[in-house]
């Protein structure tokens, strides 16, 4: 059930209730009675984060992700050069002191 948020524009009494979606919203303020009570427009209380949520879980109907293809672009023998040992980006890496 989601939680709404009201306040009262009488007294400015405010409070969160935790109502099914099919209730009716609340009129009448609990603290002074009058029917200046109000549902407040809020931010969802959650938060998608992190990569690939939606890739991983429902892109593809739920299949597996591929692999990346290995590039061929090199040549045979050769390896690619070594990352940097600093992690910051090239044009503050000599300011940055890391080693």
């Amino acid at each position: 059930m989601p939680i709404y948020f009201y306040r009262c524009d009488s007294c400015g009494f405010e409070k969160e209730h935790l109502q099914k979606m099919s209730d009716p919203v609340l009129r009448v303020c609990p603290d002074c009675g009058q029917a200046t009570y109000t549902k407040q427009v809020t931010a969802a209380g959650f938060q998608l984060k992190g990569s690939g949520w939606y890739a991983t879980d429902f892109k593809d109907g739920g299949k597996a992700p591929k692999d990346k293809p290995v590039s061929t672009d090199a040549p045979a023998g050769k390896s690619e050069a070594p990352a940097p040992a600093c992690p910051c980006a090239p044009e503050v890496a000599a300011a940055c002191g890391a080693k």
